[in-house]
């Protein structure tokens, strides 16, 4: 079992991030778009923009550099390939998308349905994302 390769997980996670930034503005910023500025304004929030956009894609980043960091991690168990990292994007989905929907719905922020959609959405394209970023990742040879 190799040590985890920390250069190949950083350009993994950075292309995961790519993946989930395309993903994220097709969603979010074009198809519930204008659901999202409703919500935004109900709260006094205005549209989003901006710095919130740079911050979503910052964190977009972040989670593809976890994720193929986990796939990483799980792979000496599970086996290097697209299953394994399909599988630690599920779990990414699970904590990530899935837990936090169930923890701000009964809180009424925003509309059950935006949550719901981009959850659903977030199921299929946390995977992929963590799948393309694992097509990067190798590791150091012993």
């Amino acid at each position: 079992m190799g040590k985890i390769n920390w250069g190949r997980v950083i350009a993994g996670g950075l292309l995961a991030g790519v993946v989930l930034n395309v993903f994220d503005f097709v969603v979010n910023g074009w198809l519930l778009s204008d659901q999202w500025t409703a919500a935004m304004t109900a709260l006094g929030k205005g549209q989003m923009g901006g710095s919130m956009i740079i911050w979503f894609m910052v964190v977009d980043f972040l989670l593809g550099i976890a994720a193929v960091w986990l796939y990483a991690a799980i792979r000496p168990r599970f086996g290097a390939g697209p299953k394994t990292a399909a599988w630690a994007g599920l779990f990414v989905w699970f904590l990530l998308g899935f837990l936090h929907a169930m923890f701000e719905v009964p809180m009424g922020l925003f509309p059950a349905n935006l949550y719901w959609i981009s959850t659903a959405a977030a199921l299929v394209f946390v995977p992929l994302a963590v799948v393309v970023g694992a097509w990067l990742y190798q590791e150091e040879a012993a």
